[in-house]
């Protein structure tokens, strides 16, 4: 494992608790099932750990959770009552949570632990496809107030050498988010903003980080996000592997019927 120099992900992680919701969603998350459920392969190896930087926690300092045995959270409404009721027990990894903080502190990005902080949907559907039996440990990241691509880009950055020690990085959020738009409407945005995506990622090193900067540059950029904490994981990730080929990992043209969405690799695939 020390000799293996993980790849890290930016995933498209879906609508609330989609995993658990078969009999509810049908074949609306197929594709993107397949490809999270695609992911250890990719690898070839279990990594020692996943470190998930979440769209869902925000902090004035990076935070982390820290705790052995990370509670749930339940962060939506108007599912069915059974998806309250949900359990992901992953273990938690206190030892990586401090080794992630001393990176980023080191990198002049204070970070602070959290021990109570739970598992938010956008890790707990995100990996229950990649890992059902939950064996591999988890550490939640938090994004950082004010949103700032290259805070995150940064962070990255710091965390790199976290996947020569066999830890997996993991940015969670999705490529398109306006939930006022998650509909038809919301079409030809999601494909002109995944279209100067896509095209983004296929540009060299130095000229795609550049561009990623620039997000809000992009067609439709504040209509894909009108609030960008879902695109900022995609920075960490980039930050992590930032001279490694990108890979598109899962798209589709009518997520939901009509929408755009992609997720990435940074880096190759072992098999």
């Amino acid at each position: 494992m020390s000799n293996t120099l993980l790849p890290t992900y930016f995933l498209s992680h879906g609508g609330g608790p989609w995993p658990f919701m078969k009999e509810q969603v049908g074949s609306t998350y197929d594709l993107l099932e397949a490809s999270l459920r695609d992911i250890p392969r990719q690898l070839g190896v279990t990594p020692k750990a996943v470190l998930v930087v979440t769209a869902h926690w925000e902090g004035r300092d990076f935070l982390l959770s820290a705790g052995a045995r990370p509670p749930m959270i339940y962060d939506y409404s108007g599912f069915p009552p059974h998806t309250y009721q949900i359990h992901y027990d992953a273990p938690g990894a206190p030892e990586l949570a401090a080794r992630v903080k001393a990176l980023l502190d080191g990198a002049d990005l204070p970070a602070q632990l959290d021990h109570e902080r739970g598992f938010d949907h956008g890790t707990f559907s995100a990996m229950y496809p990649v890992y059902p039996q939950a064996g591999v440990p988890i550490v939640q990241l938090s994004l950082k107030h004010g949103l700032d691509p290259l805070t995150h880009l940064r962070a990255g950055r710091a965390l790199a050498g976290l996947r020569g020690e066999g830890v997996l990085i993991v940015g969670s959020g999705l490529s398109f988010h306006n939930l006022r738009a998650f509909n038809a409407s919301g079409a030809a945005a999601s494909h002109a903003f995944d279209q100067w995506l896509r095209e983004s990622m296929a540009l060299p090193p130095e000229q795609r980080t550049a561009r990623l900067m620039e997000w809000e540059k992009a067609p439709a950029a504040r209509v894909a996000h009108p609030r960008e904490e879902h695109l900022l994981p995609l920075m960490v990730a980039l930050g992590a592997a930032e001279q490694e080929t990108a890979t598109l990992a899962y798209h589709e043209d009518r997520f939901v019927g009509a929408l755009a969405v992609s997720s990435f690799r940074f880096g190759a695939a072992q098999l």
